[in-house]
């Protein structure tokens, strides 16, 4: 076994290794491994990212699950009201994962300037509203105020900022339809106290977030009825389950809704970056293997004549073959390692400086998000080496076809 360990070393370490035909045959295996590696960290990091970021975006005006009445109709308008008075608020007691429950109320709107007019909807929101989320995507002026006594300042985007020429302490008038009659609309006069753009159009293109006081005045309902609840999950995995969950615990006359079930089609489009990213997984996984192949069978070719010694000294096929697999880990390990530093820095960049940006009308983000997760980086590198040796042992057993007389014939 000393003579084995020995050769072993040279046959890890030797300067002539490097010089020999496998030495290019050796940097494109690695080369392939760390591209590999480099695309797939990407793809999984900015699929993931645009999955996490149109969710949040979507949960922001919505919540994860909606509580409504039956009764009300498919429109952005909240017609029939509900009791704010009810079980499961302010909290979820019985339901484990719902980390947040608060009432709102919208009614469709027109906003006039002396300039344009828009359409719109106002949501309506209470003093215990979350602003956190839409924080993030204030660009200018402040969150509205929104305390006991009724505030006239709301919320809008930059794109009906824009497109009506207002700004922050701009006032504007508000019309609102009345749902019976002829009347003329009612009016109301508000103020901007912020501009937010969360870059998802279609509802940046409609919601203005005010006081839902003036909506319960306009609607006619008391302080103690709203439109409905949204509620927010701590873990979107999870929130079939958590939907079923809210569905049993509200009253036979209520209705819920998870935002899953409201926007289908935009959650339809996103399961498929988990096909892709599964695809592309698999290729760079299946390229990278057949590099490492070709590699080893070189190596195994070359290194005859010591594979003859070894055999000649009593190893026996297994433990030669060891060597060789322990050498191509070695390999697999500096590609993994050099795909990992360029990966994660390239990630890093594009987190922190947005350097690919895109189209928000296709994309709902103006930029390329990133999500790096050390457990899917972990995931990745484990299953990389793992996968890439399995492949590896099949090519290897031609040790088994090498005779020691044959191969030290010509050494």
């Amino acid at each position: 076994m000393n003579y084995e360990l020995f050769l072993a070393k040279r046959f890890t370490a030797s300067k002539k290794h490097k010089s020999s035909i496998s030495a290019p045959i050796i940097k494109i295996a690695i080369t392939a491994i760390s591209l590999g590696v480099l695309l797939m960290l990407i793809t999984v990091a900015t699929g993931v990212g645009l999955q996490d970021r149109i969710r949040e975006k979507i949960s922001v005006f919505k919540g994860h699950i909606q509580i409504t009445s039956y009764d009300n109709n498919t429109s952005e308008s909240t017609q029939n009201p509900i009791a704010k008075n009810q079980d499961f608020y302010p909290d979820f007691s019985n339901l484990n994962g719902v980390v947040k429950v608060q009432p709102f109320a919208s009614k469709g709107a027109v906003i006039r300037t002396e300039k344009d007019f828009e359409g719109v909807v106002l949501k309506g929101v209470d003093t215990d509203y979350d602003w956190s989320g839409l924080s993030e995507y204030l660009i200018e002026g402040s969150i509205p105020k929104i305390s006991n006594q009724v505030s006239n300042q709301v919320l809008i985007s930059s794109i009906l900022a824009n497109r009506l020429g207002l700004h922050t302490n701009d006032t504007f008038d508000m019309y609102f339809i009345k749902d019976r009659g002829n009347r003329m609309p009612n009016r109301r006069v508000f103020t901007v106290s912020g501009v937010y753009n969360s870059g998802f159009k279609d509802f940046d293109e409609s919601y203005v977030l005010g006081d839902i006081k003036h909506i319960q005045k306009l609607n006619k309902w008391s302080e103690g009825q709203v439109g409905g609840f949204e509620v927010f999950v701590n873990d979107f995995s999870r929130i079939n389950e958590l939907g079923a969950g809210v569905y049993k615990e509200i009253d036979p006359m209520l209705n819920s809704e998870t935002i899953l079930e409201m926007f289908p089609t935009i959650f339809d489009w996103l399961k498929l970056f988990d096909t892709n990213i599964a695809v592309i997984i698999g290729i760079m996984i299946l390229v990278a293997g057949i590099n490492m192949i070709t590699a080893l069978l070189v190596l195994i070719l070359e290194r005859t004549q010591t594979i003859g010694i070894l055999k000649a000294l009593g190893s026996s096929n297994w433990s030669i073959r060891k060597l060789f697999l322990y050498n191509a880990s070695y390999l697999i390990l500096r590609g993994l390692v050099i795909g990992n530093v360029l990966g994660i820095s390239l990630l890093l960049i594009q987190k922190y400086f947005s350097v690919i940006s895109l189209n928000p009308e296709t994309y709902y983000v103006s930029s390329a998000p990133v999500s790096i997760n050390v457990w899917h980086v972990l995931l990745l590198n484990i299953g990389t080496l793992v996968l890439c040796l399995l492949m590896l042992i099949i090519p290897s057993y031609i040790i088994t076809k090498i005779t020691p007389a044959k191969a030290v014939k010509f050494a």
